[in-house]
């Protein structure tokens, strides 16, 4: 398991959530978005907007599994922004 803690660069809303369910779909490894008390899959749409994530927070992406390292990788760019 490999986790990374990286700052939202946005307001995640339906449209973005959806983004991030989509490329998460795509690896095998577990993968989950922590953010101070709330845990969500990040597999699952709902979880990620029952966050209530906001532009400049943190959240710590977790993954597990045998694409964990790629996972981290995606998944940053999306969330944090960095290309």
């Amino acid at each position: 398991m490999i986790e990374k803690a990286i700052q939202v660069n946005s307001f995640i809303e339906a449209n973005f959530a959806a983004q991030i369910v989509q490329k998460a779909s795509q690896f095998k490894s577990r993968i989950s978005l922590v953010a101070e008390e709330k845990t969500a899959n990040a597999k699952s749409i709902m979880g990620i907007i029952s966050m209530n994530l906001q532009s400049g927070s943190t959240v710590t992406i977790k993954a597990d599994g045998e694409d964990e390292q790629q996972v981290l990788q995606e998944l940053e760019t999306i969330i944090g922004g960095k290309n």
